[in-house]
């Protein structure tokens, strides 16, 4: 099939922007004690994935990472969410010389085609690009919903649910959100027992999906035993957390009008 160069975009409202400013070592010492990933990286021009996790190494919210020219950091992150990082944060600064704000932001997804600004997004290689701004390139209107799903990205609280999810069984591995070197963070403890001595016999997978159902729909194996959940799915694209013994063959919904098959 050929490559779809055409640039799509689509301004995402269902975003907002914590803000943190103060001294910019602080910043990154704070940040690096409590998320998934290592926010070295992040800089004007590069954007870092991470979560913020219970003790018990349960997922609270993720968010995508990025550093102004000031040196201070900027955490994008799901509106549904904002409320309760902001208060978390606020939480474990302490006497850190950190100030944590929600600052409405305009946030705009770019993909297909290079528009030329924005920052990559480093979930997926055709993810595309995120732009701290309204719309400013010519572009087609796009449904970025549809096109997260046709790569398996998550989306916030919908298939990665608050104070349940496990982030290694959320495939943040290969989203590139967490890292095992960077040293110790809120829940880091359970994540590296899930990495190093443990098989992974549950987790989110991408899906094809015959039918419609709403998220959060039991599935089922060929045998009638429990294989799974459905989540968010559109137009045959889905993502579903499967026990992976019981995800071999399609499985079905309790009222077998809907098939899901694993990616």
């Amino acid at each position: 099939m050929a490559r779809d160069d055409t640039l799509y975009s689509e301004s995402l409202s269902g975003r907002s922007v914590v803000s943190l400013s103060g001294d910019g070592d602080e910043q990154e010492a704070f940040l690096q004690s409590l998320v998934t990933n290592d926010v070295s990286g992040a800089g004007p021009d590069a954007l870092v994935y991470a979560a913020l996790l219970t003790p018990q190494g349960k997922y609270l919210s993720d968010f995508l990472v990025r550093r102004t020219a000031d040196g201070d950091f900027r955490l994008d992150v799901a509106t549904s969410l904002v409320a309760d990082l902001v208060k978390r944060l606020t939480m474990y600064r302490l006497r850190r010389p950190v100030e944590i704000i929600h600052a409405p932001a305009d946030v705009t997804a770019y993909w297909g085609g290079d528009p030329g600004i924005g920052l990559r997004d480093p979930r997926h290689p055709d993810l595309g690009w995120r732009a701290y701004a309204p719309p400013q390139r010519a572009s087609e209107s796009g449904d970025y919903d549809l096109h997260r799903l046709k790569l398996g990205i998550p989306e916030s609280a919908v298939d990665l649910l608050v104070g349940d999810s496990y982030v290694l069984e959320a495939d943040f591995e290969r989203l590139s959100g967490v890292d095992f070197r960077k040293g110790c963070y809120v829940g880091q403890e359970i994540v590296a027992r899930m990495k190093f001595k443990t098989e992974l016999r549950k987790g989110l997978r991408p899906v094809a999906v015959t039918g419609t159902a709403p998220p959060m729909t039991p599935l089922f194996a060929e045998d009638g035993k429990s294989a799974g959940t459905l989540l968010s799915n559109r137009n045959g694209h889905g993502l579903a957390y499967l026990r992976f013994d019981r995800a071999g063959a399609p499985m079905v919904d309790a009222a077998q009008t809907v098939k899901v098959t694993q990616q």
